[in-house]
């Protein structure tokens, strides 16, 4: 077990701030903080927010320094990461901070996505949805990092979203390669992002599509949340399709359901299937009233 640090990149108040982390348990977490002189006010659900001025003392008092990506999969692993979507805090920061990793420079195609995820009518398909994905890949790619075309991919998915299934996908795909080829990346790769993005319309890459099966065991982890989890994120996606009348709404919703129910595989990767499977039909089947297996 042990305590980690990431550097001070998150502004605020004057100053920057670092995460303070355990990969154990939040007992630990809340005795080194004690020990160091962390005030209690500075514990924030599933981490400690430290000031710039501490980051060499907390070093020196053992705490590891490690990168912020490395941090996240330290804590997601733990299993104490408070999942993104339950988080109301703004999210510019963290997303901008992965966004730059995979697209330094671009920050006018950083914004225009970050205003098409911030969109009003979103409720799940929203920053939450995709900081929740991206958390998603690097948990299953750990130790190493998810393909840029994979993260592309994410980040393009629903960036066009007007609840029109398939048309959605669509447009999307069709944005990405338009954007991804005027930002500079060689078109072959701005091709494989649009074929990817495509794939989230009915989550069946073909058997050997390594990354297409990344990207949809991703945006299907939501799946296997705990119960509570799972209730939320449908609701919010009934808020996400407000504009269709309730019945229309839980028909189309019982057929979606049934046609997760059939996938075969529902999730593709070993790792995937661990982590998310069970779970995943248990809630699946619990909203449409079934027994559990």
């Amino acid at each position: 077990m042990a305590i980690y640090i990431d550097p001070p990149l998150w502004p605020a108040h004057g100053t920057h701030f670092s995460h303070l982390v355990s990969d154990e348990s939040l007992a630990e977490l809340h005795e080194f903080a004690a020990a160091a002189g962390v005030p209690e006010r500075a514990f924030d659900g599933d981490h400690y927010d430290v000031p710039e001025r501490r980051f060499d003392d907390l070093v020196a008092a053992g705490a590891v320094p490690v990168e912020a990506r490395i941090l996240v999969r330290k804590l997601i692993a733990s299993g104490l990461r408070i999942p993104a979507r339950q988080r109301n805090k703004a999210l510019k920061v963290p997303l901008r901070n992965r966004w730059d990793a995979i697209m330094p420079g671009h920050d006018a195609l950083f914004l225009d996505l970050l205003d098409r995820w911030s969109e009003p009518h979103r409720h799940y398909h929203g920053c939450t949805h995709l900081l929740s994905i991206l958390e998603s890949l690097d948990l299953l790619t750990e130790p190493a990092d998810p393909p840029r075309t994979v993260l592309l991919a994410a980040w393009f998915h629903d960036a066009v979203y007007r609840g029109v299934p398939g048309q959605d996908e669509e447009e999307s795909a069709l944005l990405a390669k338009d954007r991804l080829q005027a930002a500079g990346l060689p078109s072959v790769e701005a091709a494989e992002v649009s074929r990817l993005v495509l794939l989230t319309r009915d989550h069946r890459p073909e058997p050997g599509d390594d990354a297409g099966a990344l990207l949809c065991d991703a945006d299907l982890s939501v799946l296997g949340g705990e119960p509570d989890e799972y209730a939320r994120y449908v609701a919010d996606v009934r808020q996400d399709y407000a504009h269709v009348g309730d019945a229309d709404f839980a028909a189309g919703r019982a057929a979606v359901v049934r046609r997760l129910l059939e996938l075969d595989p529902l999730f593709h990767g070993g790792r995937a299937r661990m982590l998310w499977l069970e779970p995943a039909r248990r809630n699946l089947r619990a909203e449409l009233g079934l027994p559990s297996r």
